[in-house]
């Protein structure tokens, strides 16, 4: 029985590793989305192309990496709105409707947990 426990144990702890690991990977593959979209980030009412808009975010993670400790936090504490004005980014896309910056990577974020866990 000691053995049993002792090996469910390894692989919780395996398991939750590997998804630690995995934050970093997809905080990644969520700002290279922005930078790759050629859409426009609305920042305290100001536009920037998709580029400025990932440097902008990775300068964030950088700087508040502790406050991201899951993806979702990410999107919810550094991308979704200004630390200082406390406004809402948002993102608008040619041919769609302007969203919010936390609606849109979250979406992203859904997809990519999709095709991830499709392999």
């Amino acid at each position: 029985m000691r053995l049993f426990t002792l090996v469910l144990l390894l692989c919780l702890l395996s398991f939750g590793a590997r998804a630690d690991d995995e934050v970093p990977v997809e905080i990644d593959f969520l700002l290279k989305s922005i930078g790759g979209s050629d859409c426009t980030f609305i920042r305290n009412g100001e536009r920037h192309d998709s580029r400025a808009a990932e440097e902008h975010l990775r300068m964030k993670y950088r700087r508040g990496k502790r406050y991201a400790t899951s993806s979702e936090k990410f999107v919810e504490r550094l991308a979704s709105k200004s630390s200082l004005s406390r406004k809402l980014y948002y993102i608008e896309c040619e041919g769609e409707e302007r969203v919010p910056s936390g609606d849109w990577l979250m979406e992203r974020l859904g997809e990519y947990r999709t095709r991830a866990s499709e392999l």
